[in-house]
């Protein structure tokens, strides 16, 4: 088992139940992430929160520095007159999108058409065969999440959601489905955060270390 499992176990051992679906979460982004794809998130409340924590360990340096290689340093300094200051500064990034925060498309598409699909629609658009799309739901029934699943899974997206002991719809829409044996809310929360951080350290190492 990587350190890094065996860390977070250690420090929740109430996790050790949701160890083959974190490391087959952890091989759905790698995969995605070696073919050149993306990650789509989603979820409401505090796990929207989680979206944009998600998105802010993996767009940039983490627990590493993740500097550019030689070539695009290279290449970045030829468009800056010699200049390393943008080589310097850019990390190595794993793409990914919060859907959450995207305000003026958000209301809009909830005035005019429905606001339950908000997330589906974002997904139609920006999801292609091959990528991953994460949905948060702590009781696995909120409708924009699950809205969101179908269009991914239509589309040819891996589907991963984020639920608590009961799991609700989400557990038997997604492809991977990490339940935290927990029934609050908060509890269910609390426990994610440990899980995606782990995540994001293993595909860090992965793929900058």
């Amino acid at each position: 088992m990587n350190a890094k499992l065996v860390k977070l176990f250690n420090k929740y051992p109430e996790l050790v139940e949701c160890q083959s679906s974190i490391e087959n979460s952890f091989n759905a982004i790698r995969l995605a992430y070696e073919s050149g794809r993306k990650v789509l998130l989603a979820g409401n409340g505090g796990s929207a929160a989680d979206c944009e924590h998600v998105v802010g360990e993996l767009m940039k340096g983490f627990m590493s520095k993740r500097p550019l290689p030689h070539e695009m340093k290279d290449k970045l300094a030829s468009v800056s007159d010699g200049d390393d200051y943008l080589g310097n500064h850019l990390q190595g990034a794993l793409p990914a999108i919060s859907l959450v925060s995207h305000s003026a498309l958000m209301t809009a598409f909830a005035n005019d058409v429905a606001p339950d699909m908000v997330f589906a629609q974002q997904v139609y658009g920006y999801g292609k065969a091959g990528d991953v799309f994460i949905g948060f739901s702590t009781s696995g029934n909120s409708k924009n999440i699950n809205h969101a699943v179908k269009v991914a899974k239509a589309l040819g997206l891996v589907t991963i959601g984020f639920t608590g002991k009961n799991g609700g719809a989400l557990k038997e829409l997604c492809d991977v489905t990490i339940s935290v044996p927990f029934e609050s809310t908060p509890d269910i929360q609390e426990r994610h955060l440990p899980i995606y951080h782990t995540l994001c350290l293993l595909l860090e190492e992965a793929f900058f270390e």
